[in-house]
C-alpha cells in the first residue's frame, strides 16, 4: 500500500514551490491508490463515444460531422464525473483543514490541486482522443485540432469545476447540485472547442476560436483559484 505524504505543521517553513510540490505529489499518489476513481472517467469517456454509433447512427458521414461534438460532450461529462472527488476525500480526512491553516497562499495550493486533477483526468482524455477520433471517422487534420482544443479546454473545465466542487462540499446531493451549477458554465468551452474543429474541417479560419479558448484558459487560471479558495473557506466554516 502506498504511503501518502502528510501535510503537517512541520511544513510551515516550506517555501511555496516545495509546498505546492508536496500537495501535487500527495494528490497524484492518492489518485494512484484509488485506481477505480482514476479509471472511471476514462472508461466513461470511451463508453459515451462508443454508444453514439450504436444508439444514433453508424453512418460514417454522420459520425464525421458530429464527431468533434461527440468527443467534446464525452470529455465534458467525464470531467464532471470526476469533480466530486476533487476535495471530498481531503475534506473527510481532515487534510483540507490543514491546507486552510498552511501559511502558504491558499489560492496557489488550490491551483496545484486543480493541476493534479487535470493531470489524472484531462490529460488521459487528450491521449485517448486520437483513437476515438478514428472511431468516429475524423481525418488526421481534425483529430490534431481536436487534441489542441482539448489541451486548451480541459484545464478550463477543471478550474470551473473546482469552484462548483468547493461550493457543494459537504452538502447532500452534491453531485446533482454540482451538475446544475457547472454545466451552464461549460457551454462556452464546448461551443468554441467544437467550433474550432468544425471550422478547420470546412477550411475556415480558426484563429478566433483558438484565441477565445486561450482567453478562457487565462481567465480561469487567474480567477478560478481565488474563487475556489474562498468557496472552500466558506464550506469548511459551515461544516
Amino acid at each position: 500500500m502506498l504511503k501518502l505524504p502528510r501535510l503537517t505543521p512541520r511544513q510551515e517553513a516550506l517555501p511555496i514551490l516545495p509546498a505546492c510540490w508536496a500537495v501535487l505529489r500527495r494528490d497524484l499518489l492518492s489518485s494512484i491508490r484509488r485506481r477505480q476513481e482514476l479509471f472511471n472517467p476514462l472508461i466513461f469517456f470511451v463508453m459515451v463515444v462508443a454508444l453514439f454509433p450504436l444508439g444514433v447512427s453508424p453512418e460514417a458521414e454522420f459520425l464525421r460531422d458530429a464527431g468533434a461534438g461527440i468527443l467534446w460532450v464525452a470529455a465534458l461529462l467525464s470531467t464532471l464525473l470526476s469533480l466530486d472527488h476533487l476535495f471530498r476525500h481531503d475534506f473527510e480526512e481532515g487534510v483540507l483543514e490543514q491546507l486552510l491553516l498552511q501559511p502558504q497562499p491558499l489560492y496557489l495550493l488550490v491551483l496545484t490541486k486543480v493541476l493534479g486533477h487535470w493531470l489524472v483526468t484531462g490529460l488521459p482524455l487528450i491521449i485517448m482522443a486520437p483513437l476515438l477520433g478514428v472511431m468516429v471517422h475524423l481525418d488526421g487534420n481534425s483529430i490534431a485540432y481536436l487534441c489542441l482544443t482539448l489541451l486548451l479546454g480541459t484545464p478550463v473545465l477543471s478550474f470551473i469545476g473546482a469552484i462548483g466542487a468547493a461550493l457543494t462540499l459537504g452538502l447532500r446531493s452534491a453531485g446533482i447540485l454540482l451538475s446544475l451549477l457547472i454545466i451552464p458554465l461549460y457551454i462556452p468551452v464546448l461551443i468554441f472547442g467544437t467550433g474550432t474543429v468544425m471550422a478547420a474541417d470546412e477550411g475556415l479560419a480558426i484563429g478566433s476560436y483558438l484565441a477565445l479558448l486561450g482567453a478562457l484558459l487565462v481567465l480561469a487560471l487567474t480567477c478560478a483559484p481565488f474563487a475556489t479558495a474562498a468557496a472552500l473557506r466558506i464550506s469548511v466554516s459551515n461544516s
